[in-house]
């Protein structure tokens, strides 16, 4: 009987070795897999690539594994955010790397990994400093760059639902980089609101079939991160 399911967080991120490159899904606070960068920390894995959106928040998940000074390269495309204060000051100081990448293209690396593409061409930053160093091309009179795919050791993602099998319900803004992620990562951990039975989802409710997810763990909401809701509907008059 298939069953990925794991008792605990910290028995998930078990195998996470130094100098792992890993992908957290999330946008802001939404859909971050903040118990398993949590229980990342105490595991005590170092010389980390993280591939996230931003930069994390304050002194939990991503902000306080750089706190820590467990990352040694962020690649992301909004790290400057107000509450992004452990990587700023390790910025400065010259403890962290930072690749900046549009976020378009950020998301789109991650999705031409997860579908084995080579890499595509992009506008985007053309002319910049971000396209030093790439490949350019002219393509119908307009001026492109190429881009790499972006693959992880592990993805990190957030869902609501899950089974045992691994199939995963997203709700709100979860569905941000979480599911193009669980493409992308060799080991693909999911943390989950709710595991329920197999069958329990509908086909219509899975957002990422099982195949693409190695281990999942029920856990908790922590109250450090705050999740927006989907909007309610307004009963017709």
């Amino acid at each position: 009987m298939i069953d990925k399911t794991v008792a605990s967080c910290k028995e998930a991120v078990a195998d996470v070795f130094d100098g792992a490159t890993l992908m957290f899904g999330g946008f802001g606070d939404p859909g971050v897999p903040g118990r398993l960068i949590e229980a990342l920390r105490e595991q005590g894995a170092s010389r980390l690539c993280v591939i996230h959106n931003g930069a994390g928040g304050d002194d939990f998940a991503l902000g306080g594994l750089i706190l820590d000074g467990r990352v040694r390269k962020l690649i992301a495309s909004f790290p400057n955010s107000p509450r992004a204060w452990a990587f700023r000051d390790r910025y400065l100081k010259g403890e962290i790397e930072l690749e900046l990448i549009p976020q378009g293209t950020l998301v789109e690396r991650i999705r031409a990994a997860g579908a084995g593409l080579g890499g595509f061409f992009t506008p985007t930053a053309f002319g910049t400093e971000l396209a030093v160093g790439k490949e350019t091309r002219i393509i119908d009179g307009r001026e492109y760059v190429l881009e790499a795919p972006l693959h992880a050791d592990f993805a990190f993602i957030k869902a609501h639902r899950g089974d045992r099998l691994g199939n995963l319900s997203y709700r709100g803004a979860m569905r941000n980089f979480n599911p193009v992620m669980a493409t992308a990562g060799k080991v693909v951990i999911a943390e989950v609101d709710q595991l329920v039975p197999v069958g329990a989802l509908s086909p219509e409710e899975i957002h990422t079939p099982g195949i693409f997810v190695d281990l999942l763990v029920e856990v908790e909401r922590d109250p450090r991160l705050f999740e927006l809701e989907p909007p309610k509907r307004r009963s017709a008059k």
